[in-house]
């Protein structure tokens, strides 16, 4: 698990987390990137290091305890972020894909909703702090 102000390469971090894996019949991955709704200029992401990293530990060892995995990572970015640049990916290796999807939306669904980072999005007409959305809110009842 990462939390870190600095880009990632999306596709390094799919092959190194793959690699030589014998004892894994599917590897999922997800990518989430900042996507420009209506004159978005930049999304500023806020959080407090100790209460992000555990916070985030826990929906990892949540996961691994639900599903049968042989593998997790989440990378989750901060800071200043320009429409198009990439925010955050899980990855979930595990020996039947049914686990691994399940465990990877599972992750994808809890870091939307309840991972403590505060979002401001900057636009034209200025910048405004995110608020929850509902329909984020009610992925997390069917889990």
């Amino acid at each position: 698990m990462e939390v870190q102000e600095a880009p990632f390469d999306f596709g390094a971090e799919c092959a190194g987390f793959a690699a030589g894996r014998e004892d894994t019949g599917a590897v999922v991955t997800f990518c989430g990137v900042v996507r420009n709704d209506g004159g978005l200029q930049a999304m500023e992401i806020e959080h407090y290091p100790g209460m992000t990293r555990a916070a985030i530990a826990q929906m990892v060892e949540t996961a691994r305890e639900r599903w049968s995995l042989t593998d997790v990572l989440v990378i989750h970015r901060y800071g200043r972020l320009r429409a198009g640049e990439r925010i955050m990916m899980v990855a979930t290796a595990a020996p039947h894909r049914a686990d691994a999807f399940a465990a990877a939306e599972y992750l994808m669904d809890y870091l939307k909703s309840r991972a403590p980072f505060w979002k401001k999005e900057h636009g034209q007409d200025g910048a405004r702090w995110v608020a929850a959305r509902t329909e984020d809110e009610d992925a997390l009842t069917r889990w």
